[in-house]
Protein backbone atom coordinates (compact mmCIF):
# COMPACT_ATOMS: atom_id res chain seq x y z
CA UNK A 1 0.00 0.00 0.00
CA UNK A 2 1.58 3.16 -1.02
CA UNK A 3 1.69 6.38 1.43
CA UNK A 4 -0.38 9.11 0.55
CA UNK A 5 0.60 12.78 0.36
CA UNK A 6 -0.11 14.12 3.87
CA UNK A 7 -1.24 10.35 5.44
CA UNK A 8 -0.28 10.29 9.20
CA UNK A 9 2.64 7.05 9.02
CA UNK A 10 2.04 4.71 12.02
CA UNK A 11 4.94 3.20 13.85
CA UNK A 12 4.05 -0.47 12.29
CA UNK A 13 4.25 1.28 8.57
CA UNK A 14 7.44 3.37 9.74
CA UNK A 15 8.75 -0.29 11.54
CA UNK A 16 8.09 -2.11 7.70
CA UNK A 17 10.33 0.79 5.87
CA UNK A 18 13.80 -1.07 7.08
CA UNK A 19 14.74 -4.52 5.28
CA UNK A 20 15.27 -7.20 7.94
CA UNK A 21 18.55 -9.05 6.65
CA UNK A 22 18.76 -12.96 8.09
CA UNK A 23 22.06 -15.02 7.66
CA UNK A 24 22.98 -18.84 7.91
CA UNK A 25 26.84 -20.47 7.47
CA UNK A 26 26.52 -24.14 6.56
CA UNK A 27 27.96 -26.11 9.79
CA UNK A 28 29.61 -28.99 8.01
CA UNK A 29 30.36 -30.64 4.98
CA UNK A 30 27.94 -32.39 3.18
CA UNK A 31 28.91 -35.17 0.40
CA UNK A 32 27.05 -34.71 -2.36
CA UNK A 33 24.63 -37.57 -4.57
CA UNK A 34 22.47 -37.00 -7.34
CA UNK A 35 19.67 -36.91 -4.69
CA UNK A 36 19.47 -33.43 -3.73
CA UNK A 37 19.88 -32.78 -0.02
CA UNK A 38 20.13 -29.81 2.67
CA UNK A 39 23.52 -27.91 3.57
CA UNK A 40 23.77 -29.04 6.63
CA UNK A 41 22.86 -25.57 8.92
CA UNK A 42 22.07 -23.23 5.63
CA UNK A 43 18.76 -22.52 6.90
CA UNK A 44 16.72 -19.35 7.69
CA UNK A 45 13.18 -19.63 9.52
CA UNK A 46 11.96 -15.66 9.49
CA UNK A 47 8.23 -13.98 9.86
CA UNK A 48 6.70 -11.95 6.75
CA UNK A 49 4.53 -9.10 8.61
CA UNK A 50 2.96 -8.42 5.60
CA UNK A 51 1.51 -10.46 2.34
CA UNK A 52 3.39 -9.32 -0.56
CA UNK A 53 6.80 -8.70 0.88
CA UNK A 54 9.73 -8.69 -1.44
CA UNK A 55 13.26 -11.19 -0.46
CA UNK A 56 16.47 -11.45 -1.91
CA UNK A 57 18.12 -14.43 -1.47
CA UNK A 58 22.53 -14.10 -2.08
CA UNK A 59 24.01 -17.76 -1.67
CA UNK A 60 27.82 -18.53 -2.34
CA UNK A 61 28.70 -22.45 -2.30
CA UNK A 62 32.11 -23.62 -1.77
CA UNK A 63 32.24 -26.60 -4.14
CA UNK A 64 35.29 -29.34 -3.47
CA UNK A 65 35.97 -31.71 -5.80
CA UNK A 66 37.10 -34.93 -3.62
CA UNK A 67 38.58 -37.02 -6.33
CA UNK A 68 38.33 -37.14 -10.31
CA UNK A 69 35.35 -36.64 -11.58
CA UNK A 70 33.22 -35.09 -14.40
CA UNK A 71 30.32 -34.57 -12.41
CA UNK A 72 28.66 -31.01 -12.10
CA UNK A 73 27.63 -29.78 -8.42
CA UNK A 74 23.94 -27.70 -8.18
CA UNK A 75 23.43 -25.21 -5.30
CA UNK A 76 19.65 -24.65 -4.92
CA UNK A 77 17.57 -23.19 -2.64
CA UNK A 78 14.22 -24.17 -1.28
CA UNK A 79 11.93 -22.01 0.24
CA UNK A 80 9.39 -23.32 2.40
CA UNK A 81 9.96 -27.04 0.96
CA UNK A 82 9.52 -25.97 -2.36
CA UNK A 83 12.73 -25.79 -4.99
CA UNK A 84 13.25 -22.06 -6.20
CA UNK A 85 14.11 -21.75 -9.96
CA UNK A 86 17.43 -21.37 -10.76
CA UNK A 87 20.46 -22.84 -8.87
CA UNK A 88 24.65 -22.40 -9.25
CA UNK A 89 26.82 -24.87 -10.63
CA UNK A 90 30.61 -25.70 -10.47
CA UNK A 91 32.71 -28.65 -11.99
CA UNK A 92 35.93 -29.46 -11.14
CA UNK A 93 37.72 -32.74 -12.16
CA UNK A 94 40.82 -32.73 -10.09
CA UNK A 95 40.90 -33.45 -6.50
CA UNK A 96 42.65 -30.75 -5.88
CA UNK A 97 39.45 -28.50 -7.04
CA UNK A 98 37.62 -25.82 -5.44
CA UNK A 99 35.21 -23.31 -6.39
CA UNK A 100 32.61 -20.98 -5.05
CA UNK A 101 29.53 -19.91 -7.52
CA UNK A 102 27.13 -17.30 -6.59
CA UNK A 103 23.04 -17.37 -6.93
CA UNK A 104 20.52 -14.73 -6.39
CA UNK A 105 17.13 -15.44 -6.30
CA UNK A 106 14.04 -12.87 -6.10
CA UNK A 107 10.44 -13.24 -5.06
CA UNK A 108 7.31 -12.75 -2.87
CA UNK A 109 6.09 -14.35 0.19
CA UNK A 110 2.71 -14.41 2.29
CA UNK A 111 2.24 -13.03 5.75
CA UNK A 112 3.44 -15.54 7.96
CA UNK A 113 6.57 -18.16 9.11
CA UNK A 114 8.54 -18.94 5.87
CA UNK A 115 12.06 -21.53 5.85
CA UNK A 116 14.76 -20.68 3.67
CA UNK A 117 17.22 -23.86 3.03
CA UNK A 118 20.29 -24.35 0.73
CA UNK A 119 20.04 -27.61 -0.54
CA UNK A 120 22.95 -29.50 -3.48
CA UNK A 121 23.40 -32.33 -5.66
CA UNK A 122 26.03 -33.57 -8.32
CA UNK A 123 24.97 -34.30 -11.70
CA UNK A 124 26.12 -38.10 -11.81
CA UNK A 125 28.36 -40.34 -9.30
CA UNK A 126 30.42 -39.02 -6.79
CA UNK A 127 32.98 -37.03 -6.14
CA UNK A 128 32.09 -33.48 -4.99
CA UNK A 129 31.10 -31.92 -1.30
CA UNK A 130 30.29 -28.88 0.00
CA UNK A 131 32.36 -27.69 2.52
CA UNK A 132 29.66 -26.19 4.96
CA UNK A 133 31.66 -23.50 6.59
CA UNK A 134 32.27 -21.53 3.52
CA UNK A 135 28.77 -21.76 2.63
CA UNK A 136 26.57 -18.71 3.34
CA UNK A 137 22.98 -17.90 3.04
CA UNK A 138 21.73 -13.85 3.02
CA UNK A 139 18.08 -13.07 3.01
CA UNK A 140 16.85 -9.42 2.68
CA UNK A 141 12.79 -9.10 3.64
CA UNK A 142 11.35 -5.36 2.33
CA UNK A 143 8.04 -5.60 3.89
CA UNK A 144 5.14 -3.57 2.22
CA UNK A 145 4.40 -0.53 3.93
Amino acid sequence: MPLLAGQIMTAGQADRLRPRTYEAVGTSNLALTTTEADVPGASITLDAETAGAVYVAHAVFSFDATGTTTAFAAGALDLDGAGVTGNARWTGDLASDFGSPAMLWRGTLTAGTHTFKLRGSISSGTGIQVLGAFTKLIVTVHEVV
